[in-house]
């Protein structure tokens, strides 16, 4: 198989893998954050492209795999004691969103393109996670890599369907998403860039 993260045109700095693992109470709050956006995502898709049959069946299938990955971070969350606290989203989602054409059918492959390039990076910090983690929470972020690289590789599939050519726009988003995941970050998410 493909490494996921080889379509990510910067790798995570090393700052915020050693930041992640002090501040995990606020890694798994975000990341918890993310499960339910990733659910609300694949059933968006679903609403905005009802006639796409193959697109809604794989979201469906998707959006509840995302929700049992948000109950499993909840579940990690209850065991570690961590009290539930309201978080501001990071600066990556609205940052990928600012780009989207808004023109179909582009803005349905950048939306796909963009869903192959979060799991992606997802994906990434998950394995980094692995060997900065204590062990019980290296084993959960290990076991929840291979969705995420399923995830980015089911999206791409789906931005590319029917000889669409998608090469040259995801390298386009690639760029913005590479950005907003590594500069200087004054807040930290699960999907924040460098700490300033």
């Amino acid at each position: 198989m493909t490494d996921p993260a080889s379509i990510l045109q910067a790798r995570t700095a090393a700052a915020w893998f050693d930041l992640a693992a002090q501040r995990t109470d606020e890694l798994l709050l975000d990341h918890a954050n993310c499960e339910k956006k990733a659910a609300s995502t694949a059933l968006a898709l679903m609403f905005a492209y009802p006639e796409d049959f193959e697109l809604a069946g794989r979201m469906s299938r998707l959006a509840r795999e995302e929700l049992r990955h948000f109950e499993l971070v909840q579940q990690q969350l209850v065991g570690l004691g961590v009290r539930f606290r309201r978080l501001s989203p990071s600066r990556y989602a609205d940052g990928l969103r600012r780009v989207l054409r808004r023109d179909e059918p582009g803005r349905r492959v950048d939306l796909l393109l963009c869903g192959a390039l979060i799991e992606a990076r997802s994906y990434e910090r998950f394995t980094g996670l692995v060997e900065r983690l204590p062990a019980p929470l290296a084993a959960f972020y290990g076991s929840l890599a291979a969705s995420e690289a399923r995830h980015a590789g089911l999206y791409q599939r789906l931005a590319a369907r029917d000889g669409v050519p998608v090469a040259a726009r995801l390298a386009e988003l690639g760029a913005v998403e590479a950005e907003l995941a590594t500069a200087p970050d004054a807040e930290f998410r699960f999907h924040s860039g460098t700490p300033a």
